[in-house]
């Protein structure tokens, strides 16, 4: 079983995936822990979607209408095979809120919420990508997914499965870059 730093310090992006699916169970229990975050009030401000296969195809072509729009079809068609690879797909949203501040907490508590589930997956062997590419924000991926764009915000899509390779971890600045004492 992993400690926590090395847990932290070992989880990467993954990238590419097995083809095989966690089982379902895995996640909600991943889940059921990470919903321990903090957050401000106890507002638990998130919501997660397990879309089913016609949602999926209807999100990757979506994506890939995007792709091609902005990137030719050469990269629309690329985006389209690399993302039918796919094996898990989860959407977690935000509670929207017109409050400025409470909708700024309550964000930060859902990418909370998101890293303790990459890690608490990560220490079963599932990988996890948080995506938030353009195809998230677009009016279609919420009508896609059954989300009331005025109610929630998407905060992430994310893939997860069993990493088919880790990726080498990326430098990262020195503390005395980073920290200020007063």
């Amino acid at each position: 079983m992993y400690q926590l730093g090395q847990l932290i310090s070992d989880r990467r992006t993954i990238n590419d995936f097995k083809t095989d699916v966690p089982p379902r169970q895995a996640i909600l229990d991943a889940i059921e822990l990470s919903r321990w975050v903090p957050n401000h009030h106890l507002t638990q401000p998130w919501h997660f979607y397990f879309p089913n296969q016609q949602m999926i195809e209807q999100i990757i072509e979506l994506n890939a209408q995007l792709v091609l729009k902005a990137k030719g079809e050469q990269a629309a068609e690329s985006k389209r095979q690399r993302w039918s690879k796919i094996p898990g797909w989860l959407v977690v949203c935000c509670n929207s809120s017109t409050d400025a501040l409470q909708a700024k907490e309550d964000y930060a508590a859902c990418c909370c919420n998101i890293y303790a589930l990459s890690l608490i997956l990560w220490q079963q062997g599932i990988g996890t990508k948080w995506t938030t590419g353009k195809v998230t924000r677009d009016d279609t991926f919420y009508d896609i997914c059954w989300i009331d764009k005025h109610s929630q915000d998407v905060v992430g899509l994310i893939w997860y499965g069993y990493p088919s390779e880790i990726p080498q971890p990326q430098p990262r600045r020195r503390v005395e870059e980073i920290v200020t004492i007063f």
